[in-house]
């Protein structure tokens, strides 16, 4: 089975679904900017943009776009290491003997589980497996929204302090510090907002990860199928 090339249909086609259906809203924005029609700036002595809410309405579609995106490419890499995972075994092995591994995140298991059975150094992978982490992370929030009455959807404490400079924000808040008052209250956090350019990136290191990998796993596929040691976590 070609697992990389399945993987790459898959990342083609949220390449491909991201930029067909951002048009229409990358479009309304540009013609309210722009004030072409059918924006055409009217009369008015308030001094008020026009066309906020249509402007609003586009950038929100956007943004659910990216956050779609998002959790389609987190996804599609959690059924890369799946499928690889079965190719490898019979019994697959990787939750069995990593438990606190996966309590962490899919990530955090296969990585344990695929480099002690392969035994590579992770620190020898071309992808940033910061930025995958945040993949998941964005994913899971934009899966588990905590307001009706909001569609935007924030980094929690935890994802913000442990990467403090988010990959998936704006430029006016990527570089903020998650900094508490003397109540130990935070102040507000980031939104959690997909650019396209972050999108693609992102979907450029999940190709490195796999493309580094599929030398190795053909190699242990056919040479030493030995199952990871579920005594072998610490």
């Amino acid at each position: 089975m070609e697992i990389l090339y399945f993987l790459q249909q898959r990342l083609q086609l949220i390449r491909h679904f991201y930029e067909t259906a951002s048009s229409p809203f990358v479009e309304i924005k540009r013609q309210i900017e722009a004030g072409e029609p059918p924006f055409e700036p009217p009369y008015s002595e308030d001094g008020e943009p026009p066309f906020m809410q249509e402007w609003s309405q586009a950038d929100i579609e956007l943004e659910v776009l990216g956050r779609t995106c998002v959790s389609m490419l987190s996804d599609s890499l959690k059924l890369y290491f799946r499928t690889w995972e079965k190719n490898l075994w019979v019994e697959p092995p990787c939750q069995k003997c990593f438990r606190s591994e996966f309590g962490k995140g899919f990530l955090s298991g296969y990585l344990a589980c695929f480099g002690e059975a392969l035994e590579v150094a992770w620190e020898d992978c071309p992808a940033d497996l910061k930025v995958l982490e945040q993949v998941i992370l964005a994913r899971n929030r934009s899966q588990h929204p905590e307001s009706l009455t909001s569609l935007d959807v924030s980094h929690d404490e935890a994802t913000w302090e442990k990467h403090p400079r988010l990959f998936f924000a704006r430029p006016s808040e990527a570089d903020m510090t998650p900094n508490s008052d003397e109540t130990g209250s935070f102040m507000l956090n980031p939104s959690i907002h997909v650019s396209r350019e972050n999108l693609f990136s992102a979907i450029e290191q999940v190709e490195l990860l796999a493309s580094w990998l599929e030398e190795r796993m053909f190699a242990f596929k056919y040479g030493r199928p030995t199952a990871p040691s579920p005594s072998s976590e610490s």
